[in-house]
């Protein structure tokens, strides 16, 4: 893979996630979606399904939501069990005109009410994995409440397609929050466009679509972003819902893929399994993930277990506000002199780094300071906490709040990082 700097980009579209789902169906309507279990939200899909199979059922679980009172313009809190339906649920919000909001399930019934204060009586989604605090929540949402069961009982009467403006608030995921409540991160049908712009021209790279596995949280910010470019080039895909070395084991043994991404944690875990079994990743070129605990040891461990053809581990530096920002891909000859705070280049022109000072003046290279992020993909807001999200913000550019330096190369070194609120 060329340096990020070097790479075809692909052009601009907004990006409707139904929309995408649509047109990716018609023009690649047999490739494969492969799951390790039964989805609870979408029954019929069993195990495998298609493109085209599964736009189906999404269309019908939009017709059943928008029979139980969804539609344009309503924000939906989409909280429950860590699987590849809360995207397929996405999808069918969209179909409405409506907004998902990704809700991590871990989160306490105090937070969700804090978001359901904010967003103005949502619509909220569950499932049996946080139905506990649902009812724990101290709201009257009773109405606005739908589990996965009622959904799927409720009869489904077909309903046209809604959308919203191009650059009007479509999406919204939200930060960590692990220094107090988190933020809603706006997203509208532009600027998730320009991130797909992104993954699609990293995806590109790859040639003749191949199998791709991955175990990423479905509300993590760069989730549908990757889902929608994948499926934009026809690519297969097989979600992990169980990170499990028995599960994961038997399906790669099952469905070896072309490419793998999880979260650095779970590389690490798996690390073992790429020592014992390396026949697992004998066909997997690519992996993926972002810099966070990972480290060249863990990445060693599984370019050594790939019998492809020059493997490569590409890793991503960005934040949630931005999209993915600073990509680095690494090979076993590399990793040999690899400075693990070189996060790498930006990707053309969609994305860039600078180094400032508090004031937002530029300083000069190999000089540290607060990392600043030039991204088309940039959100809009955070939903009723503008002025938080302005105060961040120098023109066209975003303080990341993380710390480095760049070199006269365009390299980004990453000293230090924020405590994410």
């Amino acid at each position: 893979m060329k340096e990020g700097s070097s790479l075809k980009i692909c052009d601009h579209q907004p990006l409707n996630l139904y929309g995408n789902y649509l047109v990716s169906a018609q023009k690649f309507p047999y490739t494969l979606i492969l799951f390790d279990e039964v989805l609870r939200a979408f029954p019929e899909l069993e195990t495998a399904t298609t493109y085209m199979e599964s736009l189906a059922i999404i269309q019908k679980r939009a017709y059943q939501l928008a029979q139980l009172g969804i539609g344009r313009g309503d924000k939906v809190l989409l909280y429950k069990s860590p699987k590849f339906d809360t995207y397929l649920l996405a999808v069918a919000v969209s179909y409405l005109g409506a907004v998902p909001a990704m809700i991590s399930y871990h989160l306490p019934a105090e937070t969700i009410e804090v978001f359901i204060d904010r967003l103005e009586q949502p619509f909220l989604i569950y499932d049996e994995v946080t139905e506990g605090r649902v009812k724990a929540v101290r709201r009257d949402t009773t109405n606005l409440a739908l589990s996965v069961e009622i959904i799927l009982e409720t009869e489904a009467p077909e309903v046209p397609q809604a959308e919203l403006a191009l650059d009007e608030i479509s999406y919204m995921t939200h930060t960590s929050g692990t220094t107090g409540i988190p933020k809603l991160i706006c997203h509208s049908a532009n600027s998730m466009g320009w991130r797909t712009a992104w993954q699609k021209s990293v995806i590109h790279e790859m040639g003749e679509p191949g199998l791709v596995a991955f175990h990423i949280s479905p509300v993590h910010s760069r989730f549908n972003i990757g889902v929608s470019s994948l499926m934009a080039l026809g690519f297969p895909m097989m979600p992990l819902a169980n990170p499990q070395f028995e599960s994961v084991s038997k399906m790669l043994t099952a469905h070896p893929p072309l490419a793998l991404e999880t979260h650095p944690n779970h590389f690490v875990q798996w690390t073992q399994l790429a020592k014992k079994q390396p026949e697992l990743f004998a066909q997997t070129k690519y992996y993926h993930s972002t810099f966070d605990a990972i480290n060249n040891g863990t990445m060693r461990a599984f370019l050594t277990a790939s019998q492809a053809t020059d493997p490569l581990f590409l890793q991503v530096y960005g934040q949630s506000e931005c999209g993915p920002m600073i990509i680095k891909a690494h090979t076993l000859a590399s990793l040999e002199h690899s400075n693990a705070r070189d996060m790498g280049v930006g990707l053309a022109d969609l994305t860039k780094a600078r180094i400032c000072d508090e004031e937002g003046q530029v300083l000069p290279p190999n000089t540290d300071g607060n990392i600043h992020f030039l991204s088309k993909g940039r959100a809009l807001t955070y939903y009723k906490e503008d002025a938080r999200f302005q105060k961040t913000v120098f023109g066209k550019w975003w303080d990341s709040g993380d710390y480095g330096s760049m070199d006269e190369q365009g390299h980004l070194y990453l000293k230090d990082r924020q405590l994410i609120q």
